[in-house]
């Protein structure tokens, strides 16, 4: 493991995983994973399961990776394979087991609390009914702090598709708001 002078590894010439750059990775990375895994299935243990095949597989094939991306926008780019993958699994296609399942407490919570809850579980569910291909887009820019060119290297499509996809999901949005009461 190379390290800078300021503690950093340096990811492009990584020939192999260590369990100390291994845990840094995870520790840097692997919120980002789960929530793009999540963004795409749309399922909590989905997310768990994709995440964990992800950092199994950066584990054993580091060596794959030249640098020519960020090591971020790499794992990314695993993540959203992969997530695919999971959902064109002949198992899944047969069987859905439960969708989301919420336990709610007997604990009151403040009203402004409450509000702001209500509001990002509505921004969440305009997201998630977006398809796919616009609300990876928007999440990778919006979520991931992604410019076009990384999100492009992610999903290996041309600038420009970025472009157009990031532009209809944004007015697919704005759609959305603007009809809606919190709009006014």
């Amino acid at each position: 493991m190379e390290v800078n002078n300021v503690g950093e590894i340096n990811w492009n010439y990584l020939e192999r995983m260590d369990a100390d750059s291994f845990r840094h990775l995870m520790e840097l990375y692997g919120q980002d994973v789960w929530n793009l895994a999540f963004t795409i299935t749309k399922k909590h243990d989905l997310a768990d399961d994709v995440s964990q095949d992800v950092f199994l597989k950066v584990y054993h094939s580091i060596h794959t990776f030249r640098g020519k991306s960020s090591i971020k926008t790499w794992l990314l780019s695993i993540t959203r394979n992969m997530s695919i993958n999971h959902l064109r699994s002949a198992f899944l296609r047969r069987v859905t087991l439960m969708d989301r399942v919420t336990v709610e407490g007997d604990t009151s919570s403040a009203e402004k609390e409450a509000m702001e809850n209500q509001f990002t579980h509505e921004i969440w569910t305009v997201v998630l009914k977006l398809p796919l291909k616009l609300r990876e887009v928007l999440i990778l820019h919006a979520k991931f702090d992604l410019n076009t060119k990384e999100i492009a290297d992610v999903l290996q499509l041309p600038e420009g598709t970025v472009k157009s996809r990031l532009s209809r999901a944004r007015q697919k949005m704005n759609t959305y708001w603007k009809g809606s009461a919190q709009y006014d």
